[in-house]
Parts: C-alpha cells; sequence; structure tokens
C-alpha cells in the first residue's frame, strides 16, 4: 500500500485480504513493519531481511521512500541458496565462482588444486610459524615430554571453538544492532564459559593419568585462556573484514584458524612455564 506520492506505506497480507470483510479499510490490515530495501541494498542482505522478518517479498523503494518494485519469492530463494554455498566454500579456503557448483565436484583435478590451494599456502606460512613456537619451546618439551601430548587436543579445541563463533558471527553480523563491544564482551564469556567446563573435565584424567596436579593445573588455565581467546578470534576476524568492504567469510575460516593455532600454543607453553617448570 503506497500514498498518494508513492511512498511506502506497508504491506496486507494475501490471506488477510481475502479473508477481509468487504467494508473493512486496508488501513486495518496493513502491516506497517515490513522490511524495505533501497535499489542498492546488497541482495544478500535482502534475502536474510527476508528470512529474519518471515516475509516472500521484500518491497524496494528509492531514497524518498517511493515504491519501486518488490524482490518475488524466487529471487530471494535463488539468492540464499547462493550465498549460502558461497559462504561455505569461502569458510573452507576455496576460491571459485559457486554459481557452478555443480562443475566444481566434476572439474578437472588441476582446475580443484586452483581452487583450495590460495588459502593452504596461506595455511602453509601458518603451520611453519606454529613449528616455530614449538621450537622456542624446545627446552620445556626436553625437560617434560608429557607436555608435548596436550598439544593437539588443545589445539583442535580452539579450532573448534573458534569455528563455531566464526559459523555464528560471518552472517550474523550484517543483522546484528549490538556494538562490537558487547558482542566482544560476550563471546569472551562465553569462551570463558566452554574452556572452563573442558578444562574442569579434563582436570582429574590429566592428574591421575600423569600423576601431576601443577600439569593439569596448567591444561585447565591454556583451555580457559586458549577458549577465550578462540571466541574473540573468531568474532573479529569476520568483523573486520567486514569492516574493510569485504565478504566475512571471505577469510575468517583458514586465516583464523592458523591465528588461533600460533596464539592457543604460546598460551599452552607460556602457561606450562610457569606452572609446571
Amino acid at each position: 500500500m503506497v500514498d498518494r506520492e508513492g511512498r511506502l506505506q506497508g504491506l496486507v497480507p494475501l490471506a488477510r485480504l481475502l479473508a477481509a470483510r468487504g467494508d473493512e479499510p486496508l488501513s486495518q490490515m496493513l502491516h506497517n513493519h515490513t522490511p524495505m530495501v533501497q535499489i542498492d541494498t546488497d541482495q544478500e542482505r535482502v534475502a536474510t531481511l527476508a528470512m529474519v522478518h518471515g516475509v516472500n517479498a521484500v518491497p524496494v523503494a528509492d531514497g524518498a521512500g517511493r515504491l519501486l518494485g518488490v524482490v518475488p519469492p524466487q529471487a530471494l530463494y535463488r539468492v540464499m541458496r547462493r550465498e549460502h554455498v558461497e559462504d561455505l566454500h569461502r569458510i573452507a579456503g576455496i576460491r571459485r565462482d559457486t554459481s557452478h557448483i555443480l562443475s566444481s565436484m566434476e572439474s578437472p583435478p588441476i582446475k580443484r588444486v586452483r581452487d583450495r590451494l590460495p588459502w593452504l599456502l596461506v595455511g602453509l606460512v601458518g603451520s611453519m610459524l606454529a613449528t616455530g613456537v614449538v621450537a622456542g619451546f624446545e627446552h620445556i618439551l626436553q625437560s617434560y615430554i608429557a607436555v608435548a601430548f596436550f598439544v593437539p587436543g588443545i589445539v583442535y579445541l580452539a579450532d573448534a571453538i573458534g569455528t563455531q563463533t566464526e559459523a555464528i558471527m560471518v552472517r550474523g553480523l550484517s543483522l546484528s544492532q549490538v556494538s562490537i563491544g558487547s558482542l566482544l564482551a560476550g563471546e569472551l564469556r562465553t569462551g570463558f564459559l566452554i574452556g572452563s567446563i573442558l578444562g574442569i573435565l579434563s582436570f582429574p584424567f590429566v592428574w591421575v593419568v600423569f600423576g601431576d596436579m601443577r600439569l593439569a593445573i596448567a591444561v585447565v588455565v591454556s583451555l580457559i585462556a586458549a577458549g577465550s581467546a578462540a571466541t574473540s578470534v573468531g568474532l573479529l576476524f569476520p568483523w573486520l573484514l567486514a569492516k574493510m568492504g569485504k565478504d566475512p567469510a571471505l577469510g575468517s575460516g583458514p586465516l583464523a584458524t592458523i591465528f588461533q593455532d600460533v596464539l592457543s600454543l604460546l598460551v599452552y607453553f607460556l602457561t606450562v612455564s610457569l606452572i609446571v617448570l
């Protein structure tokens, strides 16, 4: 429904219109809180708004609020599917035009390599940095070999916690109206709680199996710190990419994983050096 100057006033659902009495005015059937976008709004945001507000079409207006048209359901479904697949590819570190999703499975091996390799090369550099971190604490490993046994677990859990945050934040940032400070504080608390629970569950195992309470405490502290750091990294990487005008999914997965690996290793070895040795 529009006014005399063509400005959108709201939408009347078809089912409500068909069920209305003959003398019932449109103003009583009007939904005033329908999402409205402008002609230059990103198509992914349009589709997400439709999903959040539970509508199957989104009005498009100009800067003055005059109705220009409507994005139909078919277009919204196509956008949501394409963007969903594209996000999955980008988070996994696969670079390709996802409009040809079938060909990504059927393309020749050399083309698949070109699509997947770029971010993996960044990961190779990150693995060298992680190796350098471990080598820097060689004296700890030589004096207490049991310290090495927990490296894979701590690195994996930090990656898993960070990946969960990235999956939530990559698209949630485009709709959330909460400040980055509030989001970060919430993720820090979430990471702290997750790390604390994992640490408490692992404490008796480490203590009983290795007979070293200080090592068990070091593992607990490392899990708490790594969990808090991982959720923060998982939030900040998509946010920084979005602030730079880039797709938050572009490098969040591979890039954040590298950062989390190096950071969790530093946290673990520094904690061990302070508590155990």
